[in-house]
């Protein structure tokens, strides 16, 4: 991953009210390997490259976590915990899940089996659909943002929608495609 698309990027972030008041209730809640991931974090690039404001088209603020306590209760605690930390809007918009529990839910939501569990919140995005998709960010103590993207930036910074080259294509692709190209007709769509 380019350095320059990074500082780039954290710039952007730095820029967005909303992720930086997600990230920062996030980082107060000592959420172990807590990560903003996905929507959140590329559209709201996609809204700066394209001179939309910051929030546009963001229909929520996915958080992952890693706990290895898989419990459904343990789960519940963490996300009633972190929404009481934000008012509306965001306490609805904010999506928490523990990503140790992911190969638990997975298969009875989305029709396929999810794999081998995961061992980090950062290792859940190899799995996602779309590599500009598989981008997380997270707020660190001394103020820094770190920034995790298995499949680099280039295609956040080049709005590029391409399949995971990790996975089976998703049976989805076409809905997930349109739903994006809807709210930004900017993005190039590579061919599935």
């Amino acid at each position: 991953m380019g350095d320059g698309l990074s500082e780039r990027l954290i710039k952007i972030v730095r820029g967005s009210a909303s992720l930086m008041t997600v990230l920062t209730v996030l980082r107060a809640r000592g959420l172990s390997d807590a990560l903003v991931m996905s929507g959140a974090v590329y559209q709201t690039a996609w809204n700066s490259l394209t001179g939309r404001p910051a929030d546009y088209g963001i229909k929520d603020y996915d958080v992952g976590y890693f706990d290895p306590d898989t419990s459904y209760e343990s789960e519940d605690v963490v996300i009633r915990g972190v929404a009481a930390g934000f008012d509306e809007p965001l306490r609805s918009k904010v999506e928490v899940r523990n990503q140790a529990r992911v190969h638990l839910w997975f298969e009875a939501h989305f029709g396929h089996a999810y794999g081998e569990p995961l061992t980090s919140t950062a290792e859940a995005l190899t799995r996602f659909v779309c590599p500009a998709f598989a981008i997380g960010v997270r707020l660190e103590s001394d103020d820094s943002v770190t920034v995790a993207a298995p499949f680099g930036l280039d295609d956040v910074f080049a709005m590029r929608l391409r399949p995971n080259p990790l996975r089976v294509p998703s049976t989805d692709w076409q809905r997930i495609v349109t739903s994006v190209t809807t709210r930004w007709p900017e993005a190039v769509v590579d061919p599935s």
